[in-house]
Formats: structure tokens, C-alpha cells, sequence
């Protein structure tokens, strides 16, 4: 018989080790990798960067962004804040940004 301080795990319920910080595991079931999300995204940025005939620079120069930042992104090194898809999307003059969000899911 177990004693009053030893918890008793119910079968289905939660460990509490389980919802400890530290022990906190991501669950490829629940949670995709994003690289092939970056992968995407680099590539319909540098795809429109290249049909609108725009070096990175002179696209960071057209959205007031640091140089750096084009590379990265399309390098897959920095993933994009939403109001950074937003100013590419307008210095890259898209109908939309969700331009270049195609082929994400």
C-alpha cells in the first residue's frame, strides 16, 4: 500500500514530472519543425526578390530594413516577424503578403 505522501499516477493522467520546465519535451505529433517553413519562405522572398530585378540591398534599401536582414531570411538563418512580411511584401510591391507565404502550411 502506498503512504500518504507517495502520489498515486493515475493511468491517462498526467505525471507531474511531466509538466515540470525542465522536463518539457517537444512532441513531434504536436509541434512541426519550422525549417521547412523558413525553407519556404526563403524562397518565395528570394523568387519575387529576383522577378522584381532587386539586389538584397536594394531591397532592404526600399523597406528601410538593414541589408543583413535579406540575407538572413534568405538564408533561413532568422525567421520573419509579421511586420516584416507586411514591408516586403509593399517594398516588393505584392498584391498580398500572404505572396510570400505560398506553399506554407
Amino acid at each position: 500500500m502506498a503512504s500518504p505522501n507517495t502520489p498515486i499516477h493515475t493511468p491517462g493522467a498526467q505525471r507531474a514530472d511531466d509538466s515540470c520546465l525542465w522536463n518539457f519535451r517537444l512532441r513531434t505529433a504536436r509541434v512541426r519543425p519550422m525549417e521547412t517553413v523558413r525553407t519556404q519562405f526563403a524562397a518565395n522572398l528570394r523568387h519575387h526578390r529576383d522577378r522584381a530585378g532587386l539586389s538584397q540591398e536594394a531591397l532592404a534599401e526600399i523597406c528601410d530594413l538593414h541589408r543583413t536582414e535579406i540575407s538572413l531570411l534568405e538564408r533561413r538563418k532568422r525567421s520573419p516577424r509579421l511586420e516584416t512580411i507586411v514591408i516586403l511584401a509593399r517594398g516588393l510591391q505584392l498584391a498580398s503578403p500572404a505572396e510570400l507565404l505560398d506553399g506554407i502550411r
